[in-house]
């Protein structure tokens, strides 16, 4: 698997996404990251939800550990991304909030729109997210990690219909 501790990383956006993917991309290569493209042109942009999936799949075929998605909101690629197993998909909007859903939700894919994030935010909270891990930033926080890796054992293995037959509990 590719690491982020060893700095790789895939992204990929729809049309709308495509111009902020391309100033993270630049800025990433930039600072000595090896980046794989899954959009290169704005030809090859596919619809947000296959960018998505296709994101979603380096995460589940353990291709790679983070990924980074882009769309005119961000929802769409991260709702999709999140349909595929094992992705554990974030929006964020703030630096605070890329950061935070590394070190407290160990999510593994980063969605940003580019209808609301301008390129420089990007760039902060694509390092943030990239340069951070479950449980950084919390040591103060008695039980921190043991606690939101709960959360993230219970997510990574849920399963509806076990969940709807035990009558939601």
């Amino acid at each position: 698997m590719r690491t982020a501790k060893d700095r790789f990383v895939v992204l990929g956006a729809d049309f709308a996404g495509f111009p902020l993917k391309e100033a993270v991309k630049q800025h990433l290569i930039e600072r000595g990251w090896t980046v794989e493209d899954v959009t290169p042109t704005l030809e090859s942009a596919d619809m947000y939800h296959r960018v998505g999936f296709l994101l979603g799949s380096k995460i589940a075929e353990r291709e790679y550990e983070k990924a980074l998605a882009f769309c005119g909101t961000g929802m769409g690629t991260h709702i999709a991304a999140s349909k595929v197993p094992h992705v554990h998909a974030a929006v964020a909007e703030t630096l605070p909030a890329a950061r935070r859903a590394a070190t407290a939700n160990n999510a593994n894919l980063l969605a940003m729109g580019a209808f609301w994030t301008a390129p420089r935010l990007a760039m902060a909270m694509a390092d943030a997210f990239l340069e951070a891990s479950l449980g950084d930033d919390h040591e103060e926080w008695d039980g921190f990690l043991a606690y939101h890796l709960i959360g993230y054992e219970e997510c990574e293995r849920f399963d509806y219909e076990s969940y709807r037959s035990n009558g939601f509990q």
